[in-house]
């Protein structure tokens, strides 16, 4: 396994951290698809949360639009080359209190259904034998092409509720090869460090993204 690989934050703004290996290993809960070392991040409001919860969105789900970051600019976390786009899964409703314990009860279908069924769509950059993955991203919102050469802040897509996501956010992991079954995860960190789970990113809005 690579030693691991420095990153910029592929977004501004505000956003909420969950998942993150720098509290446990494998951080979300397995060793499949390489994602002993992804990290997840939530987009905020000013006032550091998520869409307020109401009663509705307590016994049905609620549709993506409602939360502050949905079709929030993906960027570019390094100069790279695009290795993989995949632009083709709807955004489905979010789902909180009651309903997520009936979509938590689908997930074994969806881990079934593969790659894609968790993650969504999804972009690939490579950076030097590493490739770091972006899932959940919005239905239609690819920026880049496969084959394509980025650069770190470039934008790629948009933030959505793709694949497996109870709502709105961006999913990342590194791995050491483009075929997700076989490849190995590697650790990330993001400008020199690594986030913990409720942690608050505030990253200034970069010139020229919107």
């Amino acid at each position: 396994m690579s030693s691991g690989i420095d990153l910029d934050y592929p977004f501004s703004g505000r956003w909420l951290v969950q998942n993150s290996p720098a509290d446990k290993i494998p951080s979300h809960g397995t060793h499949r698809f390489a994602t002993s070392h992804a990290i997840d991040f939530v987009p905020v409001g000013e006032d550091s949360r998520t869409a307020p919860i109401t009663f509705g969105g307590l016994v049905r789900p609620e549709p993506p639009e409602r939360f502050p970051g949905f079709g929030r600019p993906i960027l570019a976390p390094a100069d790279g080359a695009v290795v993989a786009v995949h632009d083709a899964e709807p955004d489905h409703r979010a789902h909180r209190g009651l309903p997520s314990i009936g979509y938590a009860l689908t997930q074994p279908r969806r881990v079934a259904a593969g790659w894609t069924a968790l993650a969504g769509n999804h972009v690939f950059i490579e950076r030097g034998g590493i490739v770091v993955a972006l899932c959940h991203l919005q239905l239609g919102s690819a920026a880049v092409r496969t084959g394509q050469h980025v650069r770190a802040g470039e934008l790629i897509g948009r933030c959505g509720n793709s694949g497996n996501s109870t709502e709105p956010h961006l999913h990342i992991q590194a791995i050491d090869g483009t075929h997700i079954e076989g490849a190995n995860a590697v650790p990330m960190t993001f400008r020199g460090s690594l986030p913990r789970n409720r942690e608050i990113v505030d990253v200034p809005l970069a010139h020229g993204v919107g």
